[in-house]
């Protein structure tokens, strides 16, 4: 009977997981805050105290907004190709926060935590694109539906660039911009990380002789190509993705990951320039910097908290009677990255492709544009007896359908007919 009624409980958890996690994390609030106190009174309450208390502050307002979505996420875990990423882009309140708090507090461990959340920057940006790519997916034929589309032109200042060939070229283009910040960030963390074994980082200073400014320059422009390509998707996209309402997320994503990025190099460069200056002689330009950014973090992240919980809201994913993947299926899906090294495969195979094609002279996207929508799907038949060599056709009486150009030599082309009915096609 007992282990019965156990059971039905344990069944029973969207019930009473709210109010569990309501009164843990008042209870932990209720043990850390007066220790912290305590200690910090036994140190005399000095400036460092303070501003672990105040900072402590906006993160114990932060993480608990950010967790109960995340939870409410969960609950009504309806969609699991949107929410997942979903999910992975909320957790970037409580990492931020909670990791530049403890930066914040431990100085000397800033160093190792700050790179924990560098890292996990490159990783929003990519569920971010995998959110887009599987929403409109889920409703058309991305690549079908782009290839339909006016081109789609460069924005400043790289619009002397060559377009971006609308269809299949276009979405694998903005995926390869996303997936190299992927990959960058981490490697110039671990760069960083070996730099600073051997003493030539140069954390905080604008130097010819240390890693320090070259990695910053690495990092921006690997930012910035990332946030392009996201640009130049969503301008592509804008009328499939209204309905999602596109622009408060991407205002989430932009002043978290690029905005804090930008802050701390600009923070870096006035203390190094001595535009800020520390008001305690003990401490020096580094750990000034270091401090400053951390606070901020803190300050912004409940702001973050409060615009995720608006943008990135679970509300259109409560479906009373439909049917729900269980706890551990959402909670496990949130760390399997898997679909992020087949993407990273994929894609290097990809791009390892089109070099090969384009060194032997031939277009990786060989199906044919015209000056119309439809001209690149359908043309008239204009009497020929053959099409160029190497182009597949089909053979319909009137008109042919352009499928592409054939790249096998073992393929011949395959010859078209004229119409059964002896009249000339119009």
């Amino acid at each position: 009977m007992c282990r019965g009624q156990c059971t039905d409980f344990l069944f029973r958890w969207k019930l009473w997981i709210r109010p569990l996690f309501i009164a843990l994390y008042a209870l932990a609030a209720l043990v850390f805050v007066p220790l912290f106190l305590v200690h910090s009174l036994k140190n005399g309450f000095n400036r460092h105290d303070q501003e672990v208390l105040v900072a402590g502050i906006f993160v114990g307002v932060a993480v608990p907004i950010s967790l109960w979505e995340i939870i409410q996420h969960v609950i009504h875990y309806t969609q699991p190709k949107l929410q997942k990423h979903i999910i992975r882009i909320l957790w970037m309140v409580p990492i931020y926060a909670v990791n530049a708090w403890l930066g914040l507090t431990y100085p000397k461990a800033s160093v190792y935590v700050d790179s924990a959340r560098e890292c996990y920057e490159a990783y929003v940006i990519y569920n971010f694109m995998k959110f887009l790519l599987n929403y409109l997916n889920a409703e058309m034929d991305l690549e079908a539906s782009l290839e339909l589309k006016p081109q789609v032109k460069h924005i400043f200042p790289l619009c002397c660039l060559p377009n971006w060939e609308m269809g299949r070229e276009f979405v694998d283009m903005c995926k390869h911009g996303i997936l190299q910040y992927t990959v960058i960030r981490p490697l110039t963390t671990a760069i960083s990380f070996i730099c600073k074994i051997f003493n030539v980082y140069g954390d905080g200073q604008f130097k010819g002789n240390v890693a320090f400014p070259y990695l910053i320059a690495v990092n921006n422009l690997s930012q910035f190509a990332a946030m392009y390509c996201l640009v130049m998707f969503y301008k592509a996209n804008i009328a499939e993705l209204k309905p999602m309402k596109p622009l408060p997320k991407f205002l989430c994503i932009k002043a978290v990951v690029f905005f804090s990025f930008f802050q701390g190099v600009t923070i870096a460069f006035f203390v190094y320039t001595g535009a800020i200056s520390p008001s305690d002689p003990d401490d020096d330009g580094l750990s000034l910097s270091t401090r400053l950014q951390d606070f901020l973090i803190c300050i912004e992240m409940c702001l973050a908290a409060i615009a995720h919980h608006y943008s990135f809201s679970y509300q259109p994913y409560v479906r009373p009677g439909t049917r729900q993947q269980s706890c551990c299926s959402a909670f496990l899906a949130m760390w399997d990255i898997s679909d992020v090294q087949r993407d990273i495969q994929e894609h290097i195979g990809i791009v390892g492709s089109s070099i090969s094609r384009r060194i032997r002279g031939r277009s990786m996207y060989s199906i044919p544009r015209g000056t119309d929508e439809f001209s690149n799907l359908i043309s008239p038949r204009a009497g020929q007896s053959a099409p160029a060599p190497g182009f597949y056709q089909s053979d319909y009486d009137d008109f042919v359908i352009n499928y592409g150009t054939v790249t096998s030599t073992s393929h011949p082309p395959v010859q078209t007919h004229q119409s059964q009915t002896g009249q000339k096609p119009v």
